[in-house]
């Protein structure tokens, strides 16, 4: 059937959820992807304004190439690959009108190990993480990276996230969070191992999966810079408190220095850095047009992305009052009572309920006291 996304019409063989899990099988749309496919759209755009001279995009799993299609639209020179032969022929009856596009049949760790690209997008059914050192290989300047594994990302699986990551992931309050720290910081040690850097200039969370685009840069130096970046988060499942450190050496505390408490877990190593350059993640979000499907949405998110607090780990308000034995109060006036008190403090995008600030547990309960 024919449908239309962000203002282009496309072939599609089915609307039932799922994607190409790059081993074959049905050709799958889902439609319940479409924000993701909408902000890449939007940081396309963007990206053409940051660094003129990429032209090349390679959409690696392609499924039905309604992603590759809208890239094309914005004027890319796209290769849609898969490795299901009915998804190649569809994606390319997708890209017919496009000159200087086509769709291929092949194994994307294949194709990524003797073609280069500008752009890759990496987009499979679950981990990412089977094709990250080709997609780290290939890609020449922006590197976009889906993980819809999210219970290994977060430590809900955690023997499968440790295997797939190289990391110790937990299962805590910021999940969500948990899960996009852990991916950057595989894909950041991949790249490293390649004398390459990757610095995250957007990402989010959106429901079940974690998105990141990565700008690489074919630097020893800059790979270092990375590096530096990761380290690891103590955290008190008592009092909630948590504390990081940067290195690849965990030195986590025998006991909590908030509360005393022997129940504090650590993770790591996972990114400790910025995961959006705000001044790039603006640019996204002034990309975003009213043709797309998901357009609110969008510049809801990125605006909370752009905005938030460069601090790694959120609060979540609920669990905090929780464990203050007090009701909540609206995000926005707690936000603002922080401030007021003199702690910085932002929105986070992870949740309705999730907070960023410099402030202890402690200097959060005493400060919004009187909202409870």
């Amino acid at each position: 059937m024919r449908i239309e996304e962000g203002g282009v019409a496309v072939e599609v063989e089915s609307a039932r959820d799922g994607a190409s899990d790059g081993r074959g099988g049905e050709v799958f749309y889902n439609p319940e992807m479409e924000l993701n496919r909408d902000v890449t759209v939007a940081t396309l755009r963007a990206y053409a304004d940051r660094e003129p001279r990429a032209d090349t995009y390679l959409d690696a799993m392609a499924a039905s190439g309604v992603r590759g299609a809208r890239a094309a639209a914005e004027g890319w020179s796209v290769t849609c690959a898969d490795v299901d032969e009915e998804a190649v022929a569809l994606a390319a009856r997708n890209l017919a009108n496009y000159d200087g596009c086509e769709a291929v049949e092949g194994d994307a760790n294949a194709l990524l190990h003797t073609d280069f690209f500008d752009v890759v997008d990496v987009d499979p059914y679950g981990s990412p993480m089977p094709f990250a050192d080709a997609a780290v290989a290939g890609t020449r300047n922006l590197l976009c990276v889906t993980a819809t594994d999210t219970a290994p990302l977060c430590g809900a699986h955690f023997d499968a996230g440790v295997r797939r990551y190289s990391t110790v992931p937990r299962n805590t309050d910021y999940h969500a969070e948990m899960g996009l720290r852990v991916l950057v910081s595989a894909l950041v040690r991949r790249a490293a191992s390649r004398d390459k850097a990757a610095r995250p200039v957007l990402s989010h969370v959106s429901r079940h999966y974690a998105r990141t685009y990565l700008e690489l840069d074919a630097s020893a130096s800059a790979a270092n810079d990375c590096v530096d970046e990761l380290g690891y988060v103590h955290h008190c499942q008592d009092c909630l408190e948590r504390e990081h450190e940067f290195g690849l050496i965990a030195n986590p505390p025998e006991a909590c220095p908030h509360c005393g408490s022997n129940r504090s877990v650590t993770a790591g190593p996972i990114w400790l850095g910025r995961i959006a350059d705000p001044g790039f993640a603006d640019a996204v979000r002034e990309a975003v047009t009213d043709d797309m499907g998901t357009a609110k949405r969008a510049r809801k998110l990125l605006g909370t992305v752009s905005g938030e607090l460069d601090r790694p780990t959120h609060y979540d308000q609920h669990r905090l009052c929780e464990l203050w034995n007090r009701p909540a109060s609206g995000m926005d006036e707690f936000v603002a009572t922080l401030r007021d008190a003199g702690y910085e403090a932002s929105r986070a995008h992870y949740s309705g309920t999730a907070v960023k600030t410099d402030a202890t547990v402690a200097e959060m309960r005493e400060a919004t006291a009187d909202l409870g």
